[in-house]
């Protein structure tokens, strides 16, 4: 997928698996880029100030706020969407999850939180520390403190973060590891 503008400079990455290439300017953000040029429109704008993660998506497999994330920075990397988690056919396991757990009500934040809680996942196989692990050099436990810790940052307006975290911990608990 290309999309070019004369006057500035091309970004080079990876969308949900396709070579992409844009051309913007300097300050445009990653969630305008999805949602107005390119048509993903199930990255969700929120509060566009980086308070809620409803925007939430995976940058190299780490979860990025999109409304602050630069379409200038993404050059020669990989942007996982919640289109590219997994499709209507073949929804991804934590799609899935969700599903099971009751994790969504109105659903506007839920793509935000899929790929939240992927990303968080991957930081506790990689053994990140968070604000309630007790030790910071041991591998943290996937814990229901731990995971209500982790999403804190992906705010849910309707409340439903009980079956959220029941939904990532029945995927964590089937996923062979965290992801």
């Amino acid at each position: 997928m290309t999309v070019r503008s004369s006057t500035t400079p091309e970004v080079q990455f990876t969308l949900n698996g396709a070579s992409t290439a844009v051309g913007v300017e300097a300050g445009v953000s990653l969630l305008d880029l999805l949602r107005e040029r390119l048509d993903l429109t199930g990255t969700k704008k929120g509060c566009n100030q980086g308070a809620c993660g409803v925007c939430t998506v995976l940058v190299d497999g780490r979860r990025v706020l999109a409304c602050l994330t630069l379409v200038a920075q993404l050059d020669g990397r990989e942007v996982t969407t919640i289109e590219g988690v997994g499709t209507p056919e073949q929804p991804h396991d934590l799609q899935r999850a969700f599903i099971g757990a009751d994790g969504f009500q109105c659903g506007y934040c839920t793509s935000g939180q899929i790929c939240s809680a992927l990303g968080m996942l991957r930081e506790l196989d990689e053994g990140v520390p968070s604000a309630v692990a007790e030790d910071v050099a041991a591998q943290p436990l996937s814990s229901e403190l731990e995971v209500r810790e982790r999403m804190s940052g992906n705010l849910c307006r309707c409340g439903a973060y009980n079956g959220i975290v029941d939904a990532i911990a029945a995927y964590a608990d089937t996923a062979g590891g965290h992801r």
